[in-house]
């Protein structure tokens, strides 16, 4: 039988409870003695109920698991949206962010919960919803604020107190890396959760900052596979997203850009305004914009004086908009002109407006398709673009309903991301000097990228890829 100190003398145990061999449905397990926290409860958009969720099974399957805090560092959904399951789960869970996350989740998650209502009145899923829009407004008044930088309290069933702080991550509006304190045998020991994180600033977002050093880091590695995203520049980049828009327009043609609905949607806004500033794109030319994405903006445009901006005066509902027509109609007449169009999902995930629009447009030459996120194999957006590359007419399925197209309009990936490239994520390696790196939120070839230049770099420094479910004692 183990003795009843034995989990006082561990440092640390660690369990992904979502697909650490993914970057969906990002959710960890983290007990440091008898203090049970969970950082981010997302689920993964391309599932339905219950099977979108992260495994809060193996926390409720051994009695000496629980969690007392969660500690939420962004309001993507693959980070934010099973946080209403999460409180129905461990009815006791104070949940920490920042306000400008708060304020986020308190307009995302009644939505989430009417769309998932929606879903299975309409047929188009046979789950149930997670939660009632109800009981996502009802659980807002659980979930606590803090500020950058600003040391708070998360000890659970726990003599031994354990401390948090937030650090700007540069990634979307609000988005946070977590570092952990707390003391061991007498010695100060830190743990950082880089969560999603960007070193360098965006078109609105500042890049992210980092403590000095840590024991134990938890590194995202969205981008361990991309070589190419560390091979170019924002400007670089910029410049070519420029001259394929005026191609476009020169034609005639749309101009269709999938976004995600909160960061690189306003982002990608700020980018047009500027263009049209400098005169790079005709003024008169119309950016339409839909949904949610809306109301993310004005939020963006109320909190720009008390988050961290490149300039605060910039506002994203001051570029010019209009609203993309609902009617058949009305989309037939904003189709004859030449236009921007700025909508969700990134991926194209179906029934999104991004992949009606893409049906719409892909089989006429004058049109094109500008993809500025992060595209996932086998995600109609990947799709799209690798039949593009094998060259005009190549057919490819947006939609299973509407079945094989040909792609004759251009389709390019322009690299916006608000995530850090692979020697970024390195150099945080380097600057934090953990004796212990945790690779979670990447592909497989992404993460066994980034241990074996960790290894090779680093000698002394161990580092795990652990599966979904592993129970790491550190």
């Amino acid at each position: 039988m183990l003795s009843p100190h034995f989990f006082f003398r561990l440092f640390m145990e660690f369990i992904a409870l979502g697909d650490t061999d993914d970057v969906a449905a990002s959710c960890h397990f983290v007990r440091i003695h008898n203090t049970g926290l969970v950082l981010d409860a997302g689920v993964d958009p391309r599932r339905d109920g219950r099977a979108s969720l992260p495994n809060f099974d193996i926390i409720h399957s051994h009695r000496d698991r629980y969690v007392n805090h969660a500690l939420i560092t962004h309001a993507h959904h693959d980070h934010l949206g099973g946080l209403p399951v999460l409180v129905q789960e461990f009815p006791n869970v104070v949940a920490h962010m920042t306000e400008a996350t708060h304020l986020l989740a308190e307009m995302l998650l009644p939505a989430s919960a009417r769309l998932q209502r929606r879903q299975r009145e309409e047929g188009t899923t046979d789950a149930d919803p997670l939660f009632t829009e109800d009981e996502a407004e009802l659980y807002q008044q659980l979930y606590l604020t803090h500020q950058l930088q600003q040391t708070f309290d998360v000890t659970g069933h726990s003599p031994t107190p354990v401390k948090a702080r937030f650090y700007d991550a540069g990634h979307i509006l609000g988005s946070v890396g977590v570092a952990l304190q707390f003391e061991e045998e007498g010695q100060t020991r830190d743990v950082f959760y880089t969560s999603d994180t960007n070193v360098k600033p965006q078109s609105i977002i500042a890049g992210a900052s980092y403590p000095n050093s840590t024991d134990v880091l938890i590194l995202e590695s969205t981008l361990g596979s991309d070589p190419e995203a560390e091979q170019t520049t924002r400007g670089l980049e910029t410049k070519r997203f420029t001259e394929l828009l005026q191609r476009t327009l020169k034609r005639g043609g749309t101009a269709l850009i999938p976004v995600f609905v909160m960061g690189r949607a306003q982002e990608m806004i700020a980018v047009l305004g500027q263009l049209k500033r400098q005169g790079k794109i005709p003024d008169d030319v119309p950016i339409y914009t839909a949904g949610s994405m809306r109301g993310v903006a004005d939020i963006y445009d109320r909190t720009r004086n008390n988050t961290p901006r490149l300039d605060s005066d910039f506002r994203v509902f001051g570029v010019s908009q209009e609203r993309l027509p609902y009617s058949d109609s009305g989309l037939r007449e904003a189709l004859k002109e030449p236009s921007i169009m700025v909508v969700s999902s990134g991926m194209m995930f179906e029934p999104t407006l991004s992949n009606r629009l893409g049906r719409r447009l892909i089989e006429d030459e004058k049109n094109a398709v500008l993809l500025v996120g992060y595209s996932k194999e086998d995600t109609p957006a990947r799709r799209l673009l690798d039949a593009a590359a094998e060259g005009p007419g190549t057919e490819v399925v947006l939609s299973e309903a509407r079945g094989p197209q040909p792609v004759r309009c251009a389709v390019e990936r322009f690299r916006f991301s608000g995530h850090s490239n692979r020697r970024e994520l390195l150099d945080i390696v380097a600057t934090l000097s953990p004796d212990t790196v945790v690779l979670v939120h990447g592909e497989p070839a992404a993460r066994a990228w980034m241990q074996e230049q960790i290894e090779e770099r680093h000698p002394t420094v161990t580092v795990h890829k652990p599966d979904g479910g592993e129970v790491l004692t550190l």
